[in-house]
């Protein structure tokens, strides 16, 4: 079993399916080096309520992004969803 067969998403802690994406808890645009496992889905909600700027403001922790509320209810709704589960995104209405 690889390290991507027993990891868990960084984000939503559930068990990573066939398709993984690598986050940079500090974006690489900001010299970040460390990436984590999530699922796709994970990956775009976090690009989607935070920039660059924001992420490296945190300097690669989780929990300033499970404080906002649209990122908490999106936990709340994928919990129980497989692994692969895939659905559309929606960025936050400026």
């Amino acid at each position: 079993m690889s390290e991507v067969d027993s990891a868990r998403c960084w984000l939503c802690e559930r068990p990573i399916g066939r398709r993984v994406q690598w986050h940079h808890t500090v974006p690489k645009a900001k010299k970040g080096r460390e990436t984590v496992p999530v699922h796709p889905i994970c990956h775009r909600t976090i690009h989607a309520h935070f920039t660059n700027a924001e992420l490296a403001r945190i300097e690669g922790a989780r929990e300033p992004l499970l404080e906002l509320e649209e990122v908490a209810r999106f936990l709340r709704w994928i919990a129980d969803k497989p692994p692969d589960f895939h659905a559309p995104t929606r960025r936050p209405k400026s």
